[in-house]
């Protein structure tokens, strides 16, 4: 890319030149790119900044949080607590939605956001990253000011205006859409700004590359084990061709795979908990993620209908994930259906 074209350049000319979003919208943005950029300087701190291990305390899933888990939440929350374009913010660590002091006007836009995706791998300097989606709040009157309710952030992912992550690896990558592809930025430490790097990012239609945890391999249901078994069973089998097997446990890692060079990646129901119908949260990763992924021309799918399409029932919500390469997906969802 001949000419350096910063974030703040490109979300401008998405706002005045081709009118995708409006200048709320744009500001919003700015500013959780801001917070990423703070904790990356604390994942690149690791030890010396004291940011590693367990906090010995439980998020609302019941899972141990990591000292950086904590961090990057209040880092997120405060970048945006004081910004007029934004109603109300919900994490992924937090029990309930957070109602950003009210104003006149108040805010049009509702922030959700996993702080920090892939915590097992904090201490390993193994990828991990941020993932964020921002909604419109439903029934904006800026003539008053209204309280933001639990309800309003259950939207169908289809809804999103904005969504995106940044991955904390060997480089700093926000990658976003608004609705009108893909693009990437990488962190310029010099600069201290995000450069854009790579525009209207596409995911290959095929893939002989997938990422399942294998581990559960037992757990599975009959159509995730017909996929698997049909992909290891490589040229001698009815695929036809080798796979690679990949798997980073970090979602947002093997998401960056895939919108880099290809592949599928699987997070799908299993028979240890056979009430809850997946792992990942459907607000704060899938529907981000899942909007990349078609934004990219690839598909998303919990096996039966498409994530995007489902309607969120409550905040915390989980679903299985069977996201990538188009062809592939289509096959996974089509043995699900059969």
């Amino acid at each position: 890319m001949s000419q350096k074209i910063s974030l703040s350049r490109y979300l401008v000319e998405q706002q005045r030149v081709h009118g995708h979003i409006p200048s709320e919208l744009r500001l919003l943005l700015e500013v959780v790119a801001r917070a990423c950029k703070s904790i990356s300087h604390a994942v690149n701190k690791g030890a010396l900044g004291g940011v590693l291990g367990s906090a010995d305390s439980e998020n609302v899933q019941g899972e141990v949080q990591k000292k950086l888990d904590i961090i990057a939440n209040e880092v997120l929350i405060e970048a945006n607590e004081w910004g007029g374009h934004l109603a109300a913010m919900a994490s992924e660590e937090m029990d309930s939605i957070y109602a950003v002091p009210n104003r006149y006007p108040q805010g049009e836009y509702l922030l959700l956001f996993d702080p920090l995706d892939g915590s097992s791998n904090i201490d390993v300097n193994v990828s991990i990253g941020t993932i964020f989606s921002v909604l419109k709040k439903p029934n904006d009157d800026p003539r008053k000011v209204e309280a933001v309710s639990e309800a309003d952030f259950l939207q169908a992912g289809k809804q999103q205006v904005a969504a995106g992550y940044c991955v904390y690896g060997p480089q700093t990558t926000l990658v976003l859409t608004v609705g009108d592809g893909v693009a990437m930025f990488t962190l310029d430490r010099e600069q201290g700004s995000f450069v854009l790097t790579q525009e209207n990012v596409r995911i290959p239609e095929d893939t002989k590359e997938f990422a399942i945890n294998m581990s559960n391999m037992r757990h599975w249901d009959a159509p995730v084990k017909r996929y698997i078994d049909e992909c290891l069973q490589g040229k001698e089998g009815p695929r036809g061709k080798d796979f690679n097997m990949r798997w980073i446990a970090s979602m947002v890692a093997d998401v960056h795979r895939i919108l880099t060079r290809g592949g599928v990646f699987m997070y799908p129901w299993d028979k240890r908990e056979p009430d809850k119908p997946g792992k990942l949260r459907l607000m704060y990763e899938a529907n981000p993620m899942s909007w990349l992924v078609e934004q990219a021309g690839g598909a998303s799918t919990n096996g039966r209908q498409r994530i995007l399409d489902i309607q969120p029932q409550k905040l915390h919500e989980r679903v299985s994930v069977i996201l990538g390469s188009k062809n592939e997906v289509e096959r996974v969802t089509a043995y699900h259906q059969a």
